[in-house]
């Protein structure tokens, strides 16, 4: 069974600017996403599913599905505060919903096989998703063997401002011991790197520690997990108007329980992706080189 590829792109993009997912990088006016459905097609990947904001729905539908036509599944499913298991009640005062914990759960209806998560805004490359798509292909529906690729945390911060990070600590079997988001890192002008924590002085990391970019794989099992946690997560912060539920304290707290384990899967690539409006130019300098080397055709989809 070939696995599916989720992509969770239901951020509006407020440190950005603007829709990041829809703006041109390539070319041929290629997004972030279409190279990492390129590069996922190539890998084996049978289909595609994105997590999108109804806000943007119309307009995202209408830049993906002529393209994807005909060379890979597409689905869509709506990231809503009202997208929740039966039996929850959502905050009367809520406003945006619960983060990429939650944004996976939502895809639970659409997802009968294994699958990797992405951002919409990373560009991962493409010997990633070979390796993910290779352990994904060996997995059963009710296995407990999860993946994530790692990625080195110096080449995954931006010089525009802070960044979130899952910061990892793995075994010596590679597999994944811990994982924590650091949602407050900075790199400064002298390549000083530092993360806030609230209550907290700024506490320095080298740079060297591994960094998830959310490009995890799991079995379909994983969704039952993920509202298990989610409904424990509302009962404790259901006064906590911003409280984020976020991916890798699921994995976090099924490692720590033995309900799980993760391997951490090595890649040649260097990430790259945008936050910020500034990290632009970075990206389609990259990519463009991509393109000049062959890695990528000029145009991805003709």
């Amino acid at each position: 069974m070939k696995p599916t590829l989720l992509i969770l792109a239901a951020g509006i993009g407020s440190r950005y600017g603007g829709i990041k997912q829809m703006d041109k990088f390539g070319p041929s006016g290629e997004s972030i996403i279409d190279y990492s459905i390129y590069d996922a097609i190539r890998a084996g990947f049978g289909k595609v599913v994105f997590v999108i904001s109804p806000k943007i729905e119309s307009e995202f539908k209408e830049f993906f599905n002529k393209k994807l036509n005909g060379k890979i599944a597409t689905d869509y499913v709506l990231q809503e505060i009202s997208n929740v298991p039966e039996g929850i009640e959502v905050p009367k005062d809520r406003v945006k919903p619960w983060g990429t914990g939650h944004a996976v759960m939502v895809a639970k209806s659409k997802i009968n096989e294994p699958f990797a998560v992405i951002n919409a805004d990373d560009f991962y490359g493409s010997k990633s998703f070979d390796s993910i798509s290779n352990y994904l292909s060996n997995l059963s529906s009710d296995s407990t063997d999860y993946c994530m690729v790692g990625y080195r945390l110096l080449n995954t911060l931006s010089d525009h401002g802070f960044v979130s990070r899952g910061i990892c600590t793995s075994n010596k079997a590679d597999f994944l011991e811990t994982i924590v988001e650091r949602t407050h890192i900075t790199k400064d002008s002298e390549g000083k790197i530092e993360y806030k924590e609230e209550g907290k002085g700024p506490i320095s990391l080298t740079g060297n520690e591994t960094a998830s970019m959310n490009l995890m794989g799991f079995p379909a099992s994983f969704f039952n997990h993920c509202e298990t946690y989610f409904k424990d997560f509302i009962k404790e912060n259901n006064q906590t108007l911003k409280a984020e539920f976020y991916l890798p304290f699921i994995v976090n707290s099924l490692i720590s329980s033995g309900q799980a384990r993760m391997k951490v899967l090595d890649t040649p690539e260097k990430w790259f992706g945008v936050t910020y409006k500034e990290d632009k130019e970075v990206a389609v300098k990259k990519i463009a080189s991509l393109v000049e080397s062959k890695t990528y055709p000029a145009n991805l989809w003709e």
